[in-house]
């Protein structure tokens, strides 16, 4: 099989990953994703689209990871896994869909405005 890639984001953070067939490691940035992500939870998010698609431990996985906080980086690390899976075998689409894996998540911060100390919140107002 020769590497699959894909991309996913989410929030300011952007995935970029190499998917090949392999024993099951993930490398994030030079370093395992289990050392690279503090929680369980995290390593859960990272691990959802192969666990679902029965493919954990068939494929490594070399993952270009930037922008973002620990939650977004994982997230985007999610989609673009979800997409390599479906690259490789279509039939992978019904069940990462239906779990909401197919999806990008398209809220973003709002900008701050002028005149205002952030988005929405307003300065105190004084009638006198």
């Amino acid at each position: 099989m020769e590497v699959v890639n894909a991309l996913g984001r989410r929030k300011t953070a952007i995935a970029r990953i190499y998917l090949k067939d392999g024993d099951g490691k993930i490398i994030i940035n030079r370093r395992d994703y289990k050392e690279y992500f503090p929680s369980a939870t995290l390593h859960y998010v990272v691990e959802q689209p192969l666990a679902l698609t029965e493919n954990l431990g068939k494929y490594d996985i070399k993952v270009n990871l930037k922008g973002g906080g620990f939650n977004g980086q994982a997230e985007a690390l999610r989609l673009a896994i979800s997409r390599a899976m479906v690259k490789i075998d279509e039939e992978y689409r019904p069940v990462l869909k239906e779990n909401g894996l197919m999806r990008r998540d398209p809220r973003m911060v709002e900008r701050k405005k002028p005149g205002q100390p952030k988005a929405r919140k307003k300065f105190q107002f004084s009638k006198r």
